[in-house]
């Protein structure tokens, strides 16, 4: 065989070619590489969350989405973000879809996305300025606003801090609330990607601008030496004496939305399940409590027109014989309200609580006609609207001032934070969430109510229809918890406690000076930007 030569060298010809295909694909699949991690590490932020103890995860995700995002233009940065956002939140709010079905569920996801897709963008507009961790965290945290305040009065649900109950950080809830404890965990994520991405240009060139090293290590430390500092902030010292308290799970005959039809089988579980504690307490086998705390919808049977649940209601409180807080649906001037009612064993109802943060597509339905016309079974579930309570709700139980948080209201930082100023001195958060089964929701809203704990150093107890059931104390700390679907009680003293933490003095502050922060940002690299436009004309 003969080789016939060419102008080609020998030592090129036998050189392997790569075809244009295998080259078309490689560039594709490199161009896809953000889009993927951006997906890919917004499911590394949802892992970071409860039921999961992985709340380091939160840095890395962050440190990743500060990766994709420097230095990309605002439309690059939305569509990364929207990515970010699915990733995180379609695996995390599942739970919304487990008996209405799947198209709620991604509904919800799809809205709630824009909002982080929004901060994708202004993170990508402000990674061009110095001190770039800073103004990414602000922006971060302004989307988190924005996203517990609208649509339909804001859905909250995925805050940072909520994922950070088990974390170093905690400690921080009880210096600026909610705001703080993300703005320092998203920090440190970007500056997490700070310091590595210094790290690779040191190896490579062997140097490193000092002041962008210092913002990394600063955005890096800062927030870990300040959970540091806060934790004196975070005390369960009783301040005004202990109470003993007692949390009823009573039950429900079944999960899934048909337990409302069954509502007489809830309350008489709940009324059970105290008439049982009270025989616990009278064989000497349980300290008898100075309150009881009953769920959320634990009488859905309004005992103010229903004369056979006031007379359970009534035995089951002079069984125990000493005040329970009830939940119940009540019915008044034509209006239905998620009610706690303070039943007192001598004189029954004497105070009322009802719920102000109601639930959209739960409690009521915005744009019913339209929901009617995708689903009619929608429409008949919610035949008549929630109303809303006005004032807050703190009830005097044996001389102790209980907080009432219902359920969904927990996530909402006014809520919580209008008992303490109101003169709670412990907190319950009264909840159903038997309709979600066995979802993380039920875990995901207990670390909610830890979070709280620490926010304004208040114990915290949850009693919950079908679980999880708990105390928690003003350091956060689970003492005692139920499992779930099973009837059961819990017993235990508590702390009482009314200095209030900065977080609490603050309110929403602290919020707003971050909000300002990320306007700050932003318009600085808008207006650099423009600045660079116009010499670029010149």
């Amino acid at each position: 065989m003969t080789v016939t030569a060419t102008s080609v060298g020998e030592s090129d010809q036998l050189e392997p070619q790569i075809a244009p295909e295998a080259r078309t694909w490689a560039r594709r699949l490199i161009r896809l590489l953000p889009a993927a991690a951006a997906a890919l590490s917004g499911l590394l932020l949802y892992v970071s969350f409860p039921p999961r103890p992985l709340w380091w995860l939160a840095l890395p995700a962050f440190a990743i989405f500060g990766w994709v995002l420097r230095g990309r233009g605002w439309k690059a940065g939305f569509g990364l973000g929207y990515l970010f956002g699915l990733g995180f939140l379609l695996p995390l709010l599942v739970w919304t879809g487990v008996e209405v079905g799947p198209l709620p569920w991604v509904a919800l996801v799809a809205i709630e996305a824009i909002f982080v897709a929004l901060v994708g963008a202004g993170v990508a507009v402000v990674s061009k300025l110095p001190g770039r961790p800073v103004w990414a965290a602000a922006v971060w945290i302004a989307g988190e606003a924005a996203r517990a305040r609208v649509p339909f009065d804001g859905f909250p649900w995925g805050k940072i801090a909520f994922g950070q109950a088990d974390g170093v950080f905690l400690p921080l809830a009880a210096v600026g609330g909610t705001p703080v404890l993300g703005f320092a965990v998203v920090l440190c994520g970007f500056g997490l990607y700070e310091i590595v991405r210094l790290a690779v240009v040191w190896r490579r060139t062997g140097t490193v601008r000092r002041a962008a090293a210092a913002v990394g290590l600063v955005s890096l430390a800062v927030p870990v030496v300040a959970a540091v500092a806060a934790r004196p902030l975070v005390s369960d010292t009783a301040e005004d004496g202990s109470v003993t308290v007692a949390a009823i799970q009573g039950n429900v005959p079944r999960a899934g939305l048909e337990f409302n039809a069954q509502r007489r089988a809830v309350l008489d579980n709940h009324a059970r399940e105290t008439e049982r504690l009270a025989a616990k307490v009278k064989a000497g086998k349980v300290a008898r409590p100075d309150f009881v705390l009953w769920p959320e919808n634990s009488s859905d049977v309004d005992p103010f027109a229903n004369p056979d649940a006031r007379a359970v209601i009534d035995t089951a409180a002079k069984a125990i014989g000493v005040p329970i807080s009830v939940g119940g649906v009540v019915e008044r001037d034509g209006k239905l309200y998620n009610e706690q009612i303070l039943w007192d064993p001598a004189k029954g109802p004497v105070d009322t609580y009802d719920k102000r943060q109601i639930q959209p597509f739960g409690e009521y339905l915005p744009l019913r006609g339209l929901v009617g016309a995708i689903n009619k079974n929608w429409t008949e579930m919610a035949r008549q609207d929630f109303s809303r309570g006005t004032k807050p709700g703190v009830f005097t139980m044996d001389g102790a001032k209980v907080g009432l948080v219902t359920c969904y209201e927990a996530a909402f930082d006014w809520t919580v934070r209008s008992e303490v100023t109101d003169g709670a001195q412990m907190i319950s958060v009264p909840s159903n969430n038997a309709t979600f089964d066995r979802s993380e929701m039920t875990y995901q809203q207990l670390a909610m109510s830890r979070v709280r704990a620490v926010e304004h150093s208040r114990t915290v107890v949850v009693p919950v229809t079908s679980g999880v059931s708990a105390f928690i104390m003003p350091d956060g700390r689970i003492t005692q918890k139920t499992g779930m679907f099973v009837p059961d009680s819990l017993v235990q003293k508590v702390p009482l406690r009314s200095s209030q933490t900065p977080a609490t003095q603050l309110g929403v502050l602290p919020e707003i000076a971050l909000v300002l922060v990320a306007a700050g940002g932003l318009g600085w690299a808008v207006g650099a930007g423009l600045r660079e436009r116009r010499a670029g004309d010149v």
